[in-house]
């Protein structure tokens, strides 16, 4: 049981004597970079599935109606693949 006291004494003194935090700022700064990087990320996924993607119909289950299938989806619709 010493053990274990003495190890949660010693990380407690680490994170407090040991560790450098990050200013206010620099965390302002980086959690910019964070959302900015994160819309990009979400906008190529959106690009990427709507080029690439073939979604789910939404009229029912029937194949006439997508709400948007994409470059392949059209291929798919061209070539018959619903049907």
């Amino acid at each position: 049981m010493a053990n274990i006291i003495q190890y949660i004494e010693e990380s407690f003194g680490e994170l407090i004597h040991k560790v450098t935090w990050p200013t206010w700022s620099q965390l302002q700064s980086s959690s910019i970079v964070v959302l900015v990087a994160s819309v990009i990320f979400a906008l190529l996924i959106f690009v990427m599935d709507y080029i690439f993607g073939i979604n789910i119909k939404l009229s029912g289950g029937e194949a006439d109606a997508p709400l948007w299938s994409g470059v392949l989806g059209i291929y798919y619709d061209w070539a018959g693949a619903y049907k």
